[in-house]
């Protein structure tokens, strides 16, 4: 039986839901492609899901179920030898749940990442010390050390913003999120604000800020993510929070609707430039 996973890679997504295409294409249900591998169907669609890791000896014998020519067969069994090998993240596992270890895979793969964020600076922009005080608040209430590796794990995330072939990261933030402080301790923020504002200069970031003047806008619903990947034949996914969980979308008319959102925001939003005025203008006013 193939073994679980705390989160999938991109790359196995992908190629499940490529054997879930071949296995249609061949005509066959789950239940006939278990029959004929004598394994439970139920393994079959986990694997076409990307719940279980990709065991080479059956994902061999189910391209020869399904009629695939060996060139393209030899080939799929590279990569999923590839899509095996366990994400950084897998190092986290203790304080990583699954469903925000799908988030971390999404994020680590993708090559544009939109957002809106409307309370909290959000997690690829905060400090060390601004990180503490969000995951402080978690429930069940972690430990001293849960809580530093969590922080750990949030510091490890950003290394992709300077890595080399970086995703392109273009976050809204509401006003409210710079003039809610994380601490009572004036540095915490005024350190946030000095990170906003530097990582705002990266080619490879665009923030913006939607201050209160400009009144209501359509995504005031709650924060939300979209991710875009160079990997061929795979979707647009929206993410979107609450409390304890994370929901992910790959539907088109969904995904549509929030990247459409997500623009006219953009549109009531201060540029670049603005934002970074009114950065500095927050920090010099309440944090100096």
């Amino acid at each position: 039986m193939s073994e679980p996973r705390s989160a999938p890679t991109v790359l196995q997504m992908v190629l499940g839901r490529r054997l879930q295409e071949l296995r249609l294409a061949a005509g066959l249900t789950a239940q006939e492609a278990g029959k004929r591998l004598r394994i439970a169907h139920t393994t079959v669609t986990r694997m076409e899901q990307a719940k279980v890791t990709l065991k080479w000896a059956s994902v061999k014998a189910l391209l020869e179920i399904y009629g695939v020519a060996r060139a393209e067969a030899e080939q799929f069994l590279v990569l999923a030898d590839q899509a095996n090998a366990p994400g950084w993240w897998q190092n986290f596992r203790d304080v990583l749940p699954t469903w925000f270890g799908v988030y971390v895979s999404l994020e680590f793969s993708a090559r544009r990442i939109r957002g809106y964020e409307p309370s909290v600076v959000p997690g690829l922009l905060q400090t060390r010390d601004y990180a503490r005080s969000v995951l402080r608040l978690n429930r069940p209430r972690p430990t001293p050390d849960e809580l530093e590796r969590r922080v750990e794990l949030r510091m490890e995330r950003q290394t992709l913003l300077t890595r080399e072939s970086p995703p392109h990261l273009w976050v809204v933030m509401d006003e409210t999120v710079l003039r809610r402080p994380a601490s009572p301790a004036l540095e915490v923020m005024r350190n946030q604000l000095d990170r906003l504002l530097e990582v705002s200069y990266l080619p490879n970031v665009t923030l913006q800020v939607l201050p209160f003047a400009a009144g209501l806008h359509p995504g005031a619903f709650g924060p939300f993510t979209l991710f875009r990947f160079s990997l061929a034949d795979f979707p647009d996914i929206v993410c979107t929070d609450a409390l304890s969980r994370a929901a992910y979308s790959e539907d088109r008319d969904e995904v549509a609707l929030y990247r459409e959102t997500l623009d006219r925001m953009c549109a009531q939003a201060l540029p670049k430039k603005s934002t970074r005025q009114l950065l500095a203008d927050t920090r010099k006013e309440l944090y100096s």
